[in-house]
Parts: C-alpha cells; sequence; structure tokens
C-alpha cells in the first residue's frame, strides 16, 4: 500500500504536526512563510484531524540502556574479518520451508541464503527440507534421487517410508524428504478451510527422518527452526545419546517467531517416536485464562517449541532486540520463564538480505536502476514510473509513503487504517476492505494492493520515500532492510530487530538510519511519520544523508555467518547440554 499528496494540509494540523515533529528535528530553523508554509503533504492522507497533538507525545525513545535497546543478547565475533572460518565444521539445517522451493515468510528466505554463506566460509552444509506438494505444483528439485535407499520411519504407531531428493548448489546440499503426507491442496500449513489437522505427523515425519544415519558423519551441528524442527535436540538425548551416537553433536534451536509453538492433545505423544518418560519435556499446561474446552479443559498438551528450548544446546533468535523481548511477559507468549532460564545460552543475530537479488544498481525490475551517486535522480524516475503505472498524480516532489507486509494483526495494517479512522476486526477480510476504503476515499492520494507479486515489492521499494513497519512485534524483519538498500526511510515500531535496524535519526549529531516510535497505537505511528515528512519537507539534506546511511549499511550474510561460526564454536566448547 502507498500514499501520498500533492494538497495543503489544514491549518489547525500543520501546527499540530509541527509542533509533534520539533521535539525531534531542528529546532531553531525559522521556515520562510510562517505556519502556513508548512506543507507535510503526505501526511494528509494518513493524519486523522481529531487527533490534538500536545508537548507530551509518546513515540520518541531517548533511553540509552543497552538492555533496553537489545543488546545484551548480540554476538561479538572474536576473530572478526576472517574470509574464512579458523574452524570448519560440518552443519546440517533442517527447516519446513526453504526459497525458492518453498516459502510462507522470512524463514524461508534466511534457510536460502545464509547456508550459502557458511559454505563460501569453507564449511560444509546441508539443508533438509520437505519436498512438498502444493495444489497441482510439484516442489521438486532438480537432479535426480541421488539418495535412492529408503528407510523405515516410525511415527504414529506405524513404519513409514521416506525417500530423499538430492541436489547441490554452490557448495550446499539440499535435501529434500519425500513422504506422502507432505501433499498439500493449498499452502504448507493451511488452506482456506483452516490449518490441516496432520501437520505435526509432518513436524514429526521431517524431524526423525533428519536425524539417522547422514553422509555427514556423527560430528554435526544441528541448526532446528521453529517448532517443526524443535523435536531434533530431543531424538539426539532421548533416542541417539543413550547408545553411544551423535555423542559429538549439538543443536541449536533458531526462533523467528515464537508465537508458534506446535501445541497439540497430549494424546499426540505416542506418536513421537519417544520414550514414555520423557513425556514431561513436551508436557506443557496453560494457566486457567488461556484454556478453551476439550482436551484442554485442563489446560494439558504437548507442546514441540518448549521441548526444543529445554533441550537444545543453544537457543538463537533473528535480532538481539527479540531474545530480550521474549524474555518477558510482553514477548515470551508463556514461554517467558523458560526463555530466561536459558538465557546464559540465548543469543541474537539479525537477519542479512540477498544483496545480489536486492541491489538497485542491477535490479532487473525497477525502470530505472541507481547507486549511492545517483540515488536522486534514479528514485524519482522509479516514484514517476510507479505513479503513472497505478494512476496517482506524477509529482517527483510529492513524498511516497509505504507499506509492504501481510495483512494480519502482527504486522500492523489495522493500526495504519485507523489512523484514518478505519477499525478493522481482525481479519484479512476486514483488512482487505480497508485498502478499498482508503482508495475509495482517497482516490488521487492512496493505493491498496493485495497479493504476492516479488517484481512490484522491488518496484514499490524504489519509489518509496518512507517505508512504514508498524508491526505489533517483530523477530527481525527483512521490509526495512530492503528498504535502506534502497533509499526509502523505514518508520517503524521499536520491536524486535526493528530496534536493532531502525536508528533514530539525530539531527545535530547527524546519525540514524530512521524514526521509531513505543506507543504502538495510530497515536504513535502518526507522530514518528509527520517527523519524518517534516524532515522530508524543510530539511531535504538530513533526509539524503539519512537515505545514504541506509544505503550503506552493511546488510549482507557474511556478518551474520561470522556469528553463527560464533555461537556454533561456543556451543561445542560445552557438553552436551541434555544426555
Amino acid at each position: 500500500m502507498l500514499l501520498q499528496s500533492g494538497r495543503p494540509v489544514p491549518s489547525a494540523q500543520a501546527r499540530a504536526l509541527r509542533r509533534a515533529a520539533v521535539q525531534s528535528a531542528r529546532p531553531c530553523r525559522v521556515i520562510p512563510g510562517g505556519r502556513s508554509a508548512v506543507r507535510a503533504d503526505a501526511a494528509a492522507a494518513i493524519a486523522s484531524p481529531a487527533v490534538a497533538v500536545e508537548e507530551a507525545l509518546p513515540g520518541i525513545e531517548t533511553t540509552h540502556d543497552k538492555n533496553v535497546h537489545g543488546t545484551a543478547g548480540s554476538v561479538v565475533v572474536e576473530q572478526p574479518g576472517l574470509k574464512r572460518a579458523s574452524t570448519l565444521r560440518n552443519i546440517m539445517f533442517v527447516t519446513s520451508e526453504v526459497a525458492p522451493w518453498s516459502k510462507t515468510g522470512g524463514l524461508a528466505d534466511v534457510l536460502g541464503s545464509l547456508p550459502f554463506a557458511l559454505a563460501e566460509r569453507g564449511h560444509r552444509v546441508m539443508v533438509v527440507s520437505p519436498r512438498w506438494l502444493l495444489g497441482h505444483a510439484e516442489v521438486r528439485p532438480t537432479g535426480g534421487r541421488e539418495w535412492a535407499r529408503e528407510r523405515a520411519v516410525k511415527f504414529g504407531g506405524g513404519k513409514g517410508e521416506v525417500g530423499y531428493f538430492h541436489q547441490q548448489i554452490k557448495g550446499v546440499d539440499f535435501v529434500f524428504v519425500d513422504h506422502p503426507s507432505y501433499p498439500r491442496p493449498g499452502g504448507i500449513y493451511s488452506d482456506a478451510n483452516g490449518v490441516y489437522g496432520d501437520n505435526q505427523i509432518e513436524a514429526v515425519v521431517q524431524a526423525e527422518s533428519s536425524v539417522p544415519k547422514t553422509k555427514y558423519g556423527q560430528d554435526i551441528m544441528f541448526v532446528a527452526n521453529d517448532w517443526h524442527t524443535s523435536l531434533i535436540p530431543v531424538y539426539l538425548a532421548a533416542k541417539y545419546r543413550p547408545h553411544g551416537v551423535y555423542g559429538n553433536a549439538r543443536a541449536i534451536l533458531a526462533i523467528h517467531n515464537l508465537r508458534h509453538q506446535g501445541v497439540f492433545p497430549p494424546y499426540t505423544y505416542e506418536s513421537l517416536g519417544l520414550p514414555p518418560h520423557w513425556y514431561g519435556c513436551l508436557e506443557w499446561q496453560y494457566p486457567p485464562h488461556q484454556r478453551q474446552g476439550s482436551w484442554a479443559e485442563e489446560g494439558r498438551s504437548v507442546n514441540h517449541l518448549k521441548a526444543g528450548l529445554t533441550t537444545a544446546d543453544r537457543v538463537v533468535t533473528v535480532s538481539a532486540g527479540y531474545a530480550e523481548e521474549i524474555k518477558t511477559y510482553l514477548g515470551g507468549w508463556g514461554m517467558e520463564g523458560i526463555i530466561a532460564a536459558r538465557d546464559p545460552v540465548l543469543n541474537g543475530i539479525v537477519n542479512g538480505i540477498d544483496t545480489d537479488e536486492w541491489n538497485p544498481s542491477i535490479d532487473p525490475h525497477l525502470p530505472a536502476t541507481y547507486d549511492a551517486t545517483n540515488f536522486v535522480e534514479g528514485k524519482a524516475k522509479c516514484k514517476m514510473e510507479l505513479q503513472r503505472e497505478l494512476g496517482l498524480p506524477v509529482n517527483e516532489h510529492i513524498p511516497l509513503v509505504a507499506f509492504i507486509g501481510r495483512l494480519d494483526p502482527q504486522k500492523g495494517a489495522d493500526i495504519l487504517l485507523e489512523v484514518r479512522g478505519f477499525v478493522a476486526i481482525y481479519g484479512n477480510k476486514d483488512l482487505e476492505d480497508g485498502l478499498r476504503w482508503l482508495e475509495a476515499e482517497f482516490k488521487d492520494r492512496a493505493r491498496g494492493w493485495v497479493g504476492f507479486n516479488v517484481p512490484f515489492s522491488h518496484k514499490l521499494t524504489a519509489a518509496a520515500d518512507i517505508l512504514l513497519m508498524p508491526s505489533r512485534f517483530e523477530p527481525c524483519g527483512l521490509n526495512q532492510l530492503y528498504a535502506m538498500r534502497y533509499g526509502a526511510v523505514a518508520v517503524g515500531h521499536k520491536t524486535g530487530g526493528l530496534r536493532d535496524t531502525v536508528l533514530d535519526f539525530n539531527p545535530w549529531a547527524q546519525e540514524g538510519t530512521g524514526w521509531t516510535y513505543t506507543s504502538c497505537d495510530a497515536q504513535g505511528l502518526l507522530h514518528a511519520v509527520g517527523v519524518a515528512l517534516l524532515t522530508y519537507n524543510n530539511h531535504k539534506e538530513d533526509f539524503r544523508k539519512l537515505q545514504l546511511r541506509g544505503m550503506a549499511r552493511e546488510a549482507s550474510w557474511d556478518g551474520a555467518a561470522q556469528q553463527y561460526e560464533q555461537i556454533i564454536d561456543w556451543a561445542f566448547m560445552d557438553p552436551p547440554y541434555c544426555r
């Protein structure tokens, strides 16, 4: 979604925006023409005239407490700058999705990029993922069934056959597990009728079939990702180490989104293939206010992610800020006590991005390519072409504000619409209707586009001056990294990875890459956008320096790969946590 306007702001509204922005913008410059000359044009499309902006508005965080800013869980590489790892490892990533074969979110992007960065540094890397059959499209790697031997894997009280498809790309082994539970009529985890009933079986098959003997031997670092593969450290401790197998292996649990935990009825424990006395590892009991009848009348369940948290050798999240948040009741989703207990082995690593795919100087999707030397002209051409394509007034001087994200309460799309008085009742249909309403209400200033389209996301990112990320929680976030790479300034809620990557602009020190706000509501968003638009309109040189700092920010996966190496080294320094 994008917003733009070519109309003056009413004087009362302009005064309100100016009072809000003056706290962070340079206070000593007088704008010629007085109040009527303040033209926060794009804000008119999202600012509500009913909101009175006072001097003590929330939104700009001034604390410099390192814990508040999420640096306590960050990773300091002991030997930075090495192009090749000093100690080479066998690393196996196990994931439910990996780009470009299967994707629903950022998890797939991480697993489609990080393994290559580690392989380039000399490690032997494997990625194991299901061979999905989605609708009529077969997610099948090129190359034959190199691991042709099939073996029996126990699950559900019986035995099932799994096959393996294998291919090697740029030094990374991609292994796709083939099983009858993987055909999906819709998406990977759900379709129009809701969540699939066999998601637990899918997870068990994937985890169990990834641990047994591989070509990498037994000295392996397993990296399990989210709840779908969080039983891997459990299987290592319960089924293998007691028999002298994988004694030197370690397991890291990577949390990309703690909200999804893999919670199922207690009786499903029998299908996991674990010894009976390990039930307590997965047992989870919800407090009374979270119980919802049926098997949950007593709050009893089995929780896959809880099992991984309590057995993994180390736990890593996708940002230091998120690592801090999940230790609190505000971000722990009931797991905060367990996670706080694992604090000594908890770290956060900000994701990188594919700097070849997201490179404005060579991007084939853009009408005009650019780099840091000519980004002003390049972005202006991209903006005008997008305005022309979407039927908006063509004017390179009108600030273009964009929002790219799922229509989901987590991403804050309803907060964005609430600024203009539209109330959504937490449903994708409501939010889609809200975009239609916004477009109808502001025909020459707003457009809403629903769907997944890679070329369009590239064009919108290149055309935007400001990218909004009003997420209620954001483990890492990738769109703000793409935006900075393309010279768009991010405005986001100070949460998770956003507070680690979007650094507040300091006009006196000329530091920062964007603006954040702490009040996760329409007023906090409005205030931060008002500051950004005032800077865009009245301090253009400052805004261009913001864009340049974002474009110059190191965002490749090599830095993240070095931090993963450090965590892997730490894991092997200690004996297995659970044995």
